[in-house]
């Protein structure tokens, strides 16, 4: 699929919401997306068919962004996502924590072998699921901390979240980042989480990688949507 350029807004809180409707490339492909599932687990046989949250509506209204989301399995999801996003009315719409060291680097986790995204680089993420309702809301805020603590080992109590979000917009992906800040240096905040990532079984991040300059990012292994978040950061 062609894409622009990422588009970076600056927004001053979310309101996301689920709202549950018929997902049609789910109901209308289901031979297809059982067919891809299977290629899926015969290359990584952990892969689990759980259920993740889509967004099916959003807006920005002042600096507000508000949007909905309907729940789908993982299985059709990402057959949606590989085959190219053909539905262009629904995006995956997630949370990031932009983990920051006190001098101003930024800390990004390489996936491990066993996840579906072996050896991409991002910011502690996930697809949004059924753990992040509370009630109707759909808690994007929450989320981006349990994500950073499952991932890295680092707790809300050792960190500062920074107002607002940023989200980057980039094709059927929407980034929601909100900047979090470690009173540790880069160097002592990579040994930090590097040494959870050593004492856990099967830790979703193999290692950490710190980006502290522009000749840092590795646009080969990093979503471009990541990559025009660190370029904006990082030249203001």
């Amino acid at each position: 699929m062609s894409e622009t350029a990422p588009r970076i807004v600056e927004i001053e809180a979310i309101d996301c919401r689920f709202e549950p409707v018929p997902w049609a490339f789910a109901q209308d492909n289901r031979a297809a997306i059982a067919e891809h599932w299977q290629a899926v687990v015969a290359h990584k046989p952990e892969t689990f068919n759980g259920k993740v949250l889509l967004m099916h509506r959003w807006e920005i209204v002042g600096g507000l962004f508000v949007g909905a989301y309907l729940m789908t399995d993982y299985a059709s999801f990402l057959a949606w996502r590989d085959f190219g996003f053909p539905d262009r009315a629904k995006w995956n719409c997630f949370s990031m924590a932009a983990l920051q060291s006190a001098d101003g680097a930024f800390l990004l986790g390489e996936m491990a072998d066993h996840t579906s995204n072996a050896g991409a680089i991002y910011f502690a993420a996930g697809t949004p699921d059924p753990s992040d309702l509370a009630g109707d809301t759909v808690d994007l805020a929450a989320s981006v901390m349990r994500e950073m603590a499952e991932e890295t080992g680092l707790s809300a109590a050792e960190v500062t979240v920074g107002p607002g979000w940023t989200a980057v917009f980039h094709g059927s992906r929407i980034a929601l980042i909100r900047n979090v800040h470690s009173p540790l240096g880069a160097a002592e905040l990579k040994r930090r989480i590097e040494g959870f990532l050593a004492g856990d079984p099967k830790p979703e991040l193999s290692r950490m990688h710190v980006v502290s300059r522009r000749a840092d990012i590795l646009a080969e292994r990093m979503p471009a949507f990541q990559c025009a978040y660190l370029e904006h950061r990082l030249a203001g």
